[in-house]
């Protein structure tokens, strides 16, 4: 009997991991002003772009986070601000370059990225946080 509960318990594990990751989302996520403090908190680890339209390195960056979104669902949570829009993040958080990229664990902030880094830099970046 003890190897068919061992059996339940890793199916039940299974499951609560499937259904947690089912509620993170796939794809990134447009936060703006209203919605940011909530948004971070949501989420153990939440990483937030800060980019603006007619910023060419941002339009580069966007499909490279779009990926990452879909590749680390269920560990991290990837919200788009536009800095043109939400001025009042973009303020509190100091953002004068673009892109920047804010990450937040339980909340709270701990680290960034600044510029159009390479798609392996940014896990990088992430994985202490996981």
């Amino acid at each position: 009997m003890d190897e068919l509960e061992e059996i339940r318990q890793k199916r039940m594990q299974e499951i609560q991991h499937s259904l947690e990751q089912k509620q993170y989302p796939a794809s990134t996520v447009t936060i703006n002003d209203a919605s940011f403090d909530e948004f971070i908190s949501k989420y153990p680890l939440v990483l937030v772009d800060c980019w603006a339209p007619w910023c060419g390195p941002c339009r580069m960056l966007s499909p490279v986070l779009d990926e990452l979104a879909t590749e680390m669902q269920g560990k991290v949570v990837f919200g788009k601000l536009n800095v043109d829009d939400e001025k009042m993040t973009a303020i509190k958080f100091g953002i004068t370059s673009i892109p920047a990229m804010l990450i937040f664990k339980d909340g709270e902030f701990v680290d960034k990225l600044i510029g159009a880094v390479p798609k392996q830099n940014i896990i990088q970046k992430l994985q202490p946080y996981l």
